[in-house]
């Protein structure tokens, strides 16, 4: 007798956000995926072997019946505009109302990064899976897998019966998980649905991307210690999240999460793991050397080693800054050795759609008078005059129109380059900067707007050092100015109290 296949919906909004940048997101941001030939295009582990997918992804493809409602995702950006939220929120509901009247669902895969802020909310995660639970019944076994710079808040742990995360920063990883997750999943409803035991401890520790990356300690070593954890009998899955540090909400802060099928092994792997996080609490640095723009100038210029690449840091897009503060520019264009033309200078890149229709207009070889950036988030010195020569456009879906300028002085040119482009975008790949006919490696210093540097650009870079900036996602949180996180907390406390098992939330096991 075949086993019947069990039926999993499919359904989110991902999006990273801060609460800190001027910038709104708006569904306008977003790429929408409706229905399930949609969303499972979405997977690439689902692709055929020939065309970049797994055979553990086909094996998973045919042992379920998906069933795709929605799926919204967005470069990170600030506070999703609420009504915009309000929208989606009811087709997911809609969506899973009409699955159910076709059929029971045996579980629901929730599809999320896990740092969404929505105007008005403070857990817009918690808020979602909510009112899907109220949809979809208590019965439902509801599986994600999230971003580890997302949030787990109680009502998260509530509503949700298996939670993973990524285990690598930068997210080589994230494919990975999502395919681990989808597969605990299915696994577990093709058993009938029995709930595992979930452990939850959260470490009042919030810190940037920067100083938690895998690739260096103590975060390497933690994150190591998850296979050993997971090995373990009745331990199917441990995760730590470092939580995102630039949304000013009481959810946000790091959380180690464990589940199986036993609860004293999976209280047990919880709680060692969030000792260990504990015990680390003084010791995490930053990924890389740092110092303001000017100190990481001097340095670059100073330096013999080509690229030599400075993270804008304050500005990341990638983490929701604005991606149109002028201070790292308005800085390049005063250094006279660049403006001279002895140091060649690439600035990529800032949002500005007038500025990159205004190259659009003049074409490759036209020369104008651009005000450019600072129209978003306008802190010092806001938006900044220059002339320039129009180098190359381009015009994609990632980043609209863009176009490289060649800063003049008069008409002479100097050795500064900047991109602007119509939407906001992270230039993290080979791919796009050989559109608009650059290399990585093709001037003496790069300055991007990034944090930690992802896999191409990291390759790319001769040297490379952190800039402590301005923006919507500055480094130095204190500063910052967070009023609503829960305290204490490290980095605005000095101590924080030591995980215990009276602190483990537990769930699950019915």
């Amino acid at each position: 007798m075949t086993t019947p296949r069990p039926r999993i919906a499919i359904a989110g909004i991902a999006i990273e956000s801060s609460t800190f940048t001027p910038y709104r997101s708006s569904a306008a941001d977003f790429e929408v995926r409706c229905g399930t030939a949609e969303i499972l295009e979405r997977y690439p582990f689902f692709a055929p072997v020939a065309d970049g997918g797994t055979e553990t992804g086909q094996v998973l493809r045919e042992a379920a019946e998906y069933v795709g409602v929605l799926h919204a995702r967005a470069l990170p950006g600030g506070q999703l505009v609420g009504a915009d939220y309000a929208v989606w929120k009811e087709e997911i509901l809609s969506g899973l109302r009409a699955a159910l009247a076709e059929a029971p669902l045996d579980g629901f895969f929730f599809d999320i990064h896990g740092a969404m802020s929505v105007e008005g909310l403070d857990d817009a995660e918690g808020d979602l899976i909510a009112a899907i639970r109220g949809v979809i019944g208590p019965d439902v076994l509801v599986g994600t897998a999230m971003d580890l710079h997302g949030n787990v808040s109680e009502v998260l742990f509530e509503h949700c019966d298996l939670l993973t995360c990524y285990r690598h920063a930068p997210h080589i990883d994230a494919w990975e998980t999502r395919e681990r997750g989808l597969r605990d999943l299915v696994e577990a409803a093709s058993r009938g649905g029995a709930r595992p035991h979930k452990a939850l401890v959260h470490v009042p520790i919030l810190l940037p991307g920067e100083k938690t990356s895998t690739r260096i300690e103590p975060a390497k070593s933690l994150y190591a210690r998850i296979p050993g954890l997971t090995a373990r009998e009745g331990v199917t899955d441990v995760s730590i999240w470092i939580g995102f540090a630039w949304a000013d909400q009481p959810r946000c802060k790091a959380a180690v999460l464990a589940f199986g099928e036993d609860a004293d092994a999976v209280d047990a792997a919880a709680l060692e793991l969030a000792t260990a996080v504990w015990q680390a609490r003084h010791d995490f640095e930053f990924v890389a050397p740092t110092g303001t723009f000017e100190e990481c100038l001097d340095r670059a210029v100073a330096s013999t080693a080509r690229p030599f690449w400075i993270s804008d840091s304050g500005d990341n897009p990638g983490a929701g800054g604005a991606d149109d503060t002028t201070y790292c520019l308005s800085r390049l264009l005063a250094r006279e050795e660049i403006r001279a033309g002895e140091v060649s200078a690439l600035m990529v890149s800032l949002v500005d759609p007038g500025s990159a229709g205004l190259a659009t207009e003049l074409g490759v070889g036209g020369r104008g008078d651009f005000t450019v950036g600072g129209r978003i988030d306008a802190r010092d010195p806001g938006p900044v005059a220059l002339r320039a020569e129009v180098t190359a456009l381009d015009d994609a879906p990632g980043t609209g129109r863009a176009a490289a300028l060649r800063v003049l002085d008069g008409d002479t040119p100097t050795g500064l380059t900047v991109v602007v482009t119509a939407r906001r975008s992270q230039w993290a790949s080979h791919e796009m900067f050989a559109r608009l006919g650059m290399s990585m490696t093709g001037f003496d210093i790069v300055t991007v707007k990034m944090g930690y540097l992802e896999p191409d650009q990291y390759e790319s870079a001769a040297d490379w050092l952190l800039a402590l900036t301005p923006g919507g996602v500055d480094q130095d949180l204190v500063r910052l100015g967070h009023a609503r996180i829960d305290r204490p907390m490290i980095p605005f406390d000095a101590e924080i109290p030591a995980p215990a098992p009276d602190r483990i939330l537990r769930g699950g096991g019915a």
